[in-house]
């Protein structure tokens, strides 16, 4: 009797363990949205990778600079195209750099939008979604045993698609430490 309760409590155990393994990126990823929609920059810096942030949204905005680079015909005719593709992640990696911070990446994860340069003019339909809040699909998954995705989907753009990437800090411990830009349509 002792040996049978002895093993189903073990198994208890380690059935327990197994589900708090797998669900702590879950865990993360809440407390990250949470973190951002109440504007807690102290949490947020403790659930962000701050520099490995900063390197992913370099060299997905660096990808989407020189693809719309690449397609605009008027820097080609005027052979400013590889101008442009060589200063182009130059003047990323100063500006992403001063401004990743935990307001931006709250700001990021509350509307499934990359950061914008200063001075860009905001989008018509953000003025009211700040207040209100937006309307944002959540989709969660494992993309393999370190990396886990939140990829979030606003309902009114439903081509683009910011995906959170935490990574695995040790056993139970996940940070946002990548972003993926998805935009269906080009």
């Amino acid at each position: 009797m002792t040996k049978k309760l002895l093993t189903g409590g073990v198994l208890a155990a380690a059935l327990l363990l197994a589900a708090a393994w797998g669900l702590a990126p879950v865990f993360a990823g809440q407390a990250l949205i949470r973190a951002a929609k109440a504007g807690d920059a102290r949490k947020l810096e403790r659930l962000v990778d701050f520099p490995a942030l900063r390197e992913s949204l370099k060299d997905q905005l660096s990808l989407e600079v020189a693809s719309r680079i690449g397609r605009d015909p008027r820097l080609a005719e005027k052979g400013l195209g590889g101008l442009g593709m060589m200063l182009a992640p130059m003047i990323l990696d100063g500006a992403i750099d001063a401004v990743v911070t935990p307001e931006v990446v709250a700001q990021m994860v509350t509307t499934a939008e990359a950061p914008r340069p200063a001075g860009a003019p905001e989008p018509k339909s953000q003025a009211g979604d700040r207040k209100g809040g937006k309307d944002l699909h959540q989709s969660w998954g494992y993309r393999d045993l370190n990396h886990f995705a939140v990829t979030l989907t606003d309902r009114e753009k439903p081509d683009q698609h910011l995906a959170l990437i935490l990574e695995r800090r040790g056993l139970f411990r996940w940070q946002l430490a990548a972003v993926d830009l998805q935009t269906d349509g080009g």
